[in-house]
């Protein structure tokens, strides 16, 4: 799986040269969109064969994930230097989108019209960074990426890792998922933490391997581009087909972890001024997911 995190930051590195965009738009595009392919297929396959807690549990905790576990790893490892617009505009873009899915689940539906307001917000909001992107790369042509490979092989590489993850993601999801219905766990408690890391697996391997390549914008620019689809794609998109069934838990208990765990992310890039996540901060997100493993499961 690290290999095909490898296949996928260099694919996106050399896509953002040949688009003339950033390397954090690439992060919170094709890459994130592709990292974030496994929870679509969970989400959909949920709905339509009646398990609604699992697709609003695997989104819920793969985005305590995405944050906590992956994130807090990562910066642990090594710590991350954030872009100005990741931290003054993308962070509060996903924070938002979090405090939305707060406002919605109240009443224990996800409904069509709510799915259909995420998707149009993050068409707007794809639109617009590549379009921001693009402009400011036109006014500073010197800053521009310079591709390491023709665009044919650059996408061959990105599908290539999108597969690669995909399945060995999914693989790893079909084995745990079993044990740990065998032993006893619930079907909501296997949504939030088997599946939700399982299907997070995919930004962990790209996320590391961007940390360690020092190429922070696509490590930063995947975890949050992952969490708005997450919310307002995957959720988006399901509840457009059926609305979505909310376990009062989620509405009571989880979605107040995901809020306290993001909004603590947006203040730690908020709070100062050259916007650097240390290996402290790190080690506070990392410890923050396990606190709700441990509440999980007690």
């Amino acid at each position: 799986m690290l290999l095909s995190g490898d296949l996928l930051v260099r694919g996106g590195v050399s896509l953002a040269g040949h688009f003339r965009v950033s390397k954090l738009v690439i992060g919170m595009t094709v890459v994130s969109l592709g990292t974030s392919a496994p929870e679509l297929v969970v989400s959909l396959q949920s709905v339509f064969s009646g398990h609604s807690d699992i697709s609003i549990g695997t989104v819920i905790g793969s985005n305590m994930s995405n944050i906590g576990f992956i994130l807090g790893m990562a910066v642990m490892i090594l710590p991350m230097t954030v872009s100005r617009i990741t931290a003054r505009r993308d962070a509060p873009v996903m924070f938002l989108a979090t405090v939305m899915l707060f406002v919605f689940v109240r009443n224990g539906l996800l409904d069509r019209s709510e799915g259909i307001v995420f998707v149009i917000l993050l068409v707007g909001y794809l639109v617009f960074s590549i379009g921001d992107s693009r402009r400011i790369h036109r006014k500073e042509p010197q800053n521009q990426i310079i591709p390491h490979y023709v665009l044919w092989k650059s996408i061959l590489l990105v599908l290539a890792a999108i597969i690669g993850l995909r399945y060995g993601a999914q693989w790893l999801v079909n084995g745990a998922t079993g044990i740990a219905r065998q032993i006893g766990i619930s079907e909501y408690a296997v949504s939030l933490t088997v599946v939700a890391v399982g299907t997070s697996l995919p930004e962990l391997a790209t996320s590391l391997v961007a940390a360690i390549k020092k190429e922070n914008d696509i490590s930063i620019g995947n975890i949050i581009g992952s969490n708005l689809f997450n919310i307002w794609g995957i959720l988006g998109i399901t509840a457009s087909f059926r609305p979505i069934n909310i376990n009062a838990r989620v509405s009571h208990i989880d979605i107040y972890w995901l809020l306290a765990i993001s909004a603590l992310l947006l203040l730690f890039m908020l709070l100062k001024k050259r916007i650097k996540i240390n290996r402290v901060e790190g080690a506070v997100l990392f410890t923050g997911y396990l606190l709700y493993l441990v509440f999980v499961f007690v």
